[in-house]
């Protein structure tokens, strides 16, 4: 396939874009860049290009603003999918986009961290939780032609350390923000109980680092 590192131009991406690295460290708005990326390649792997439920502008907001939730706009108010969401959807209000489309977007980013739930709840759920899944190490066969090219253009920075951060950060602010099972609540759980969390513990094994 060809593989372009273009991002989508125009006042919606550049709002998006530009959304995702004032909030975020570096290092998580490289990740939620190189998320899109990824999901390009799988879509493209899985032939989902043509489908009439792919929309590359919706994927770029879905990916780029899914952990808006964990950045500086986040009030640490509820977990931080939720939050994310919330931010991403008044950010697509603002740009006119559809209502629906911007539900999509909603339900993407609220649910990427819920395995056997995103994958069935539509192309977009799957691709954003696939696209982030994979810069954690997922899929790394299907993707390992390009992902060099990728994080030149777009470096780690030791992302899994800063997004586990900016999370547990945010979920000590609020009971409603670590939810136990929730992804926030049982990394300040783990961070509390051992200084360390699972997430981090596993980078170790990621074939492109931490």
């Amino acid at each position: 396939m060809d593989f372009s590192l273009d991002l989508p131009t125009g006042p919606l991406a550049e709002a998006v874009l530009a959304a995702a690295r004032a909030s975020e460290s570096p290092a998580v708005a490289n990740h939620s860049v190189r998320s899109f990326l990824f999901a390009q390649i799988l879509a493209a792997h899985e032939g989902c290009l043509e489908d009439s439920a792919y929309d590359r502008d919706l994927l770029f907001a879905a990916t780029v603003l899914h952990d808006l939730g964990a950045g500086d706009l986040a009030a640490g108010e509820a977990r931080f999918e939720v939050e994310g969401a919330d931010l991403a959807a008044a950010l697509l209000r603002r740009h006119a986009v559809p209502e629906a489309d911007v539900d999509r977007v909603w339900e993407a980013i609220a649910l990427h961290t819920s395995p056997g739930i995103a994958e069935r709840r539509g192309l977009l759920c799957h691709l954003t939780r696939e696209g982030v899944g994979t810069d954690f190490g997922r899929n790394a066969e299907i993707v390992a032609r390009w992902e060099k090219r990728i994080h030149a253009a777009h470096p780690r920075l030791r992302m899994v350390r800063s997004l586990v951060d900016a999370i547990v950060e945010r979920a000590a602010r609020s009971e409603a923000a670590a939810l136990r099972y929730t992804l926030g609540g049982e990394l300040l759980h783990e961070r509390r109980a051992a200084g360390v969390t699972t997430l981090e513990l596993a980078a170790a094994s990621c074939p492109w680092g931490e």
